[in-house]
C-alpha cells in the first residue's frame, strides 16, 4: 500500500524559513516523480514543484521560483521541499504526490499524502 505523508509545516513570520518532508512508503521513491502542490480556502489547487524519479529534473511554478527548493533523498524515500522568503500568501495546506511520469499536472499525480498546513502571519 502506497502512502505518502508530509511533515513539516507549522506557524511561521513573513520572511521566514520551512523546510517540509515528504516520506514514501509502498514504493521505490526514484521510479516516481514527486510533485509538491498548495490548496488555500477557497482556491484551486495550485502545483508548486516537482522532481523527476531518475535524473533530479525539477520544476517550479513562477509564483514560488527562486524561493522554493526541491530535493530528495532515494536512500531515505523523502523528498523535501525547502521555504524561504514565506510570504503571507504562501500560507495553504501543502501536498506532496506521486506519479509515474514527470508532470507539474495535478492530473498526473495517483498518490497523494493528507496535508500539512502552513501558516505564514505576524
Amino acid at each position: 500500500q502506497v502512502q505518502l505523508v508530509e511533515s513539516g509545516g507549522g506557524l511561521v513570520k513573513p520572511g521566514g524559513s520551512l523546510r517540509l518532508s515528504c516520506v514514501a512508503s509502498g514504493l521505490t521513491l526514484n521510479e516516481y516523480a514527486i510533485g509538491w502542490f498548495r490548496q488555500a480556502p477557497g482556491k484551486e489547487r495550485e502545483g508548486l514543484s516537482c522532481i523527476s524519479g531518475t535524473e533530479g529534473s525539477t520544476y517550479y511554478a513562477g509564483s514560488v521560483k527562486g524561493r522554493f527548493i526541491i530535493s530528495r533523498d532515494n536512500a531515505k524515500n523523502t523528498v523535501y521541499l525547502e521555504m524561504n522568503s514565506l510570504k503571507p500568501e504562501d500560507t495553504a495546506v501543502y501536498y506532496c504526490a506521486a506519479a509515474q511520469i514527470y508532470s507539474d499536472s495535478a492530473s498526473a499525480y495517483g498518490y497523494w499524502g493528507q496535508g500539512t498546513q502552513v501558516t505564514v502571519s505576524s
